[in-house]
């Protein structure tokens, strides 16, 4: 019995054959039998699908199949969840999502366009508008980044700061809470793979542990 490939080398012999972009060539190739049923774990657990849903992850990889199928684009699945199965809009994208994965369609942090996300978020003692602020400001955020170039994109009045880097662009988000602290979010978008994840999201850790330490505060 001839060994079966392992499905991104099949995905990039695609890709190379036909000519189509990664995220197509996922699309078109399914993972072929004797692969482990799941190819990426979903990002919700089935306890919690089952909860919002009704239905477990392999229950709902059954539904997709039989319905518009692994070669249907995210916005066919999505809409076909919704509409044909009453799930809420946000559910139905979370579902679609967890099946891409699932299945291979989508890798680990990878959008529907084909480009990868990384995500960073931490609770700091500090005044999350005076650090907005300063990302606003171009001196006083070249000193925050460490001296990361970056390139204002978002409006001044906009709650949140988004960021052009050299790699992607960054979106910080700032969530005050009760007891005078702040949720940090940062997500890092439109990155090429894998290997820009891992080393943007222990980039933008370390910035936010950096942060927690200057505010005079260690733990977590």
């Amino acid at each position: 019995m001839t060994k079966q490939e392992p499905f991104p080398r099949r995905v990039r012999e695609r890709m190379a054959k036909t000519g189509q972009k990664h995220g197509a060539a996922r699309r078109r190739l399914p993972p072929a039998a004797g692969e482990p049923g799941w190819v990426h774990q979903p990002q919700h657990s089935d306890e919690q699908v089952v909860e919002r849903t009704g239905r477990t992850w392999n229950q709902w990889r059954e539904v997709i199949d039989a319905g518009p199928g692994r070669g249907a684009a995210h916005a066919a699945i999505a809409t076909f969840l919704e509409q044909d199965h009453e799930i809420g809009g946000w559910w139905a994208q979370a579902v679609t999502v967890g099946y891409e994965r699932i299945t291979g369609i989508r890798a680990a942090h990878q959008r529907a366009d084909g480009s990868f996300e990384a995500g960073v978020s931490r609770t700091l003692p500090l005044d999350g508008t005076a650090l907005r602020a300063g990302l606003l400001d171009e001196s006083d955020r070249a000193d925050l980044l460490g001296g990361l170039a970056s390139a204002l994109r978002s409006k001044p009045t906009s709650k949140a700061v988004r960021l052009g880097v050299d790699e992607g662009v960054v979106l910080f988000t700032f969530d005050p809470r009760p007891d005078g602290q702040v949720r940090v979010s940062v997500t890092h978008s439109n990155l090429p793979g894998p290997a820009a994840v891992e080393h943007w999201k222990a980039f933008w850790g370390e910035w936010l542990q950096a942060l927690h330490e200057e505010a005079g505060d260690d733990g977590t």
